[in-house]
């Protein structure tokens, strides 16, 4: 019984053997005949189609049909289309009957790129895909200059957390990247931008967000600040609109050269109390204003006819004070004698 187990076993592994080596001398005579090409995420988009994927083929010189299945590589051809700036996968298998399948997948944006002039749409992996009038996309907006070490695909992290809230994705618009401390959102509701610091911590940084729109925004109002800053730990910075900005006076090294000038420097010549030119620039009093010129006399008034008209009157002219003599005084001063009065009349 154990003999013809053996037996069975070894004539089953000859088959097995022989069939393998006739599958492949068939395989070395077969040659390709057809190229199917699949595109798996054409629901929404069509800027990747089968016949835009041949015409990629032709224009890379891969000449697959006619030729021997052994001598086409597959991994080649992938590797070409992937040079494609609107193909994220693809995947070549042969089929019964020496056709090519080719399964393509489109390049799916995560975020539209605005680095100066240029535009660009960036997918999961980094790649690009430049932005064309006859293709548009609804993905999140993020604004800055970036190189190879400082990519755009750092905000990726957010931008999930942002999606997978309803709220936060009614309320992002924008991300603008100034530099790797100072990531800004600008959010939907108008007047105001936030600070969102480093790309980390995210729910403590949205939760704060929240908080001060429910506190303080509806007391202050929600065109008081233009900045909110969420970057520090346990705290809301805010920066109000109508800030005063302070004047830095610059350094002169040339003053600390200049003499002082003593005759400015004190309130008084008997004084030793230095001041401040400025301030007793400031107590000078104001000069007087200047002397009008006379105004013109108005004309007189015309009097109705046969009144007669009255002389102007003449002003008297004006008395001129004598200049005191020293008067000789007589030597005796006699009074002048008392004259009685007349008698009065007797009655008869």
């Amino acid at each position: 019984m154990k003999i013809v187990r053996y037996i069975l076993l070894i004539v089953l592994t000859s088959l097995m053997i022989v069939g393998i080596l006739w599958a492949r001398d068939k395989s070395r005579d077969e040659v390709c005949n057809e190229i199917r090409v699949e595109v798996v995420n054409d629901d929404s988009t069509h800027f990747v189609t089968r016949a835009g994927v041949l015409e990629e083929m032709e224009r890379k010189h891969i000449i697959v049909k006619g030729k021997p299945i052994w001598q086409i590589n597959v991994e080649d051809i992938e590797a070409k289309l992937m040079q494609s700036q609107y193909i994220e996968s693809v995947q070549c298998m042969f089929e019964d009957g020496g056709s090519l399948k080719i399964k393509v997948a489109q390049i799916v944006p995560v975020m539209r790129v605005f680095d100066g002039d240029h535009s660009y749409y960036l997918n999961k992996n980094g790649k690009r895909m430049p932005a064309v009038s006859t293709f548009y996309a609804d993905v999140p907006i993020v604004e800055g200059h970036f190189t190879r070490q400082y990519s755009p695909l750092r905000l990726l992290p957010m931008i999930r957390y942002v999606e997978s809230d309803s709220s936060l994705n009614a309320l992002v618009t924008m991300y603008c990247m100034r530099d790797t401390n100072n990531i800004f959102i600008v959010p939907s509701i108008h007047g105001h931008v936030v600070n969102m610091g480093q790309c980390n911590d995210f729910a403590n940084k949205f939760a704060k967000l929240k908080l001060f729109y429910k506190k303080v925004m509806p007391v202050k109002g929600w065109m008081y600040y233009d900045t909110i800053s969420v970057k520090w730990d346990h705290q809301v910075v805010a920066t109000r609109r109508d800030k005063v900005v302070e004047r830095v006076q610059e350094y002169n090294p040339e003053e600390d050269e200049q003499a002082d000038d003593p005759g400015t420097m004190r309130i008084s010549d008997n004084s030793k109390a230095p001041v401040n030119k400025m301030t007793r620039e400031k107590q000078a009093p104001a000069p007087a204003p200047a002397a009008t010129q006379p105004s013109a006399p108005k004309p007189a008034a015309a009097k109705p006819a046969g009144q007669p008209s009255k002389p102007p009157e003449q002003k008297a002219p004006a008395k001129s004070t004598p200049q005191k003599t020293a008067a000789a005084k007589p030597a005796s001063t006699a009074k002048p004698a008392a004259t009685k009065p007349a008698a009065k009349p007797g009655k008869k």
